[in-house]
């Protein structure tokens, strides 16, 4: 037999317990914010138009511009449009960028953990250094936010064979690494206790989207609109979770913040059918179902 990661069976969606998110609703709609921040003169992160160097001005100059202006016009559209984000942040830009941190803050968004840095993958440490490092995110969250972040995503997506353990240890609620292989949530196993997976995408990721695969913004933009009326329509058969992942140095380009607007526009116009929700609160109403109506792990 293959290797297994032997944290949860196999399950198709057509086979599971049937239930409703709030309001009697079946389809849940959240979206996304990553909020990155980089060594100075460190080979880290992808650049968008040619082949990644082992560092460039230009493209931590590129991650800079999200933080100095990307990202605020992000909050503009969602205080226009009245929609909450799940921010998902290194820590770094807690003492790099505190002015939106707190901006993110204040108006109730939830504050999700992605390490100290996109420059460390979780997957090239070591156990202790790993264990370490969670803690440090998680004081430091809990420090500045007033709470304890719920939820947590590794930086690049690289968790390393032990970060499912470690984030059940420290008290984490649930995870986003696991997530992408489901429309559903679904409990991991653990070396402590169980913990949820919540749905995030890969393939509604505005970095792989355009800076890999180079679609354009109206393209991108297209596939929100495509894939949540698809998935709209199939709700109808299962709950389902539809999550959309958004770079504040990627879509809070001008140009692509207008297709972002229309597409978003399209989703709201559906706010009556739809349970527009943050992803902890994805988690919460899993965590409050009945058992025989959960997906466990084994």
């Amino acid at each position: 037999m293959l290797p297994s990661h032997d944290r949860f069976k196999y399950s198709g969606i057509k086979q599971r317990p049937v239930f409703d998110w709030p309001g009697g609703k079946r389809l849940a709609v959240y979206l996304a914010v990553n909020i990155e921040h980089f060594p100075y003169g460190v080979q880290c992160g992808v650049d968008l138009d040619r082949q990644t160097q082992p560092w460039s001005q230009r493209s931590w100059l590129w991650r800079e511009y999200g933080n100095r202006v990307g990202a605020w016009r992000l909050i503009d559209l969602f205080d226009e449009l009245g929609l909450s984000a799940g921010v998902i942040v290194n820590t770094e830009n807690y003492l790099h960028c505190p002015e939106l941190i707190a901006a993110h803050r204040n108006r109730g968004d939830e504050l999700i953990g992605h390490g100290r840095s996109n420059a460390e993958r979780q997957i090239e440490m070591d156990e202790d250094t790993e264990r370490t490092m969670i803690a440090e995110v998680t004081g430091l969250m809990e420090k500045a936010d007033g709470r304890r972040p719920q939820g947590w995503l590794s930086p690049y997506l690289t968790p390393s064979l032990v970060t499912t353990d470690l984030l059940s240890q420290a008290g984490y609620s649930y995870v986003l690494d696991w997530g992408i292989c489901d429309e559903q949530p679904f409990w991991v196993d653990t070396s402590d206790k169980p913990i949820l997976s919540v749905p995030y995408p890969i393939e509604l990721n505005d970095q792989p989207a355009i800076a890999y695969r180079h679609n354009s913004a109206a393209e991108y933009c297209d596939m929100i609109v495509e894939n949540f009326d698809e998935m709209l329509r199939r709700s109808a058969e299962a709950p389902l979770v539809c999550a959309i992942s958004l770079h504040s140095f990627i879509m809070g380009q001008p140009f692509r913040l207008a297709r972002l607007r229309r597409a978003l526009q399209h989703i709201l116009s559906y706010k009556d059918q739809i349970w527009m929700t943050l992803p902890g609160q994805v988690a919460q109403h899993y965590h409050s179902l009945p058992p025989h109506l959960q997906l466990a792990a084994r």
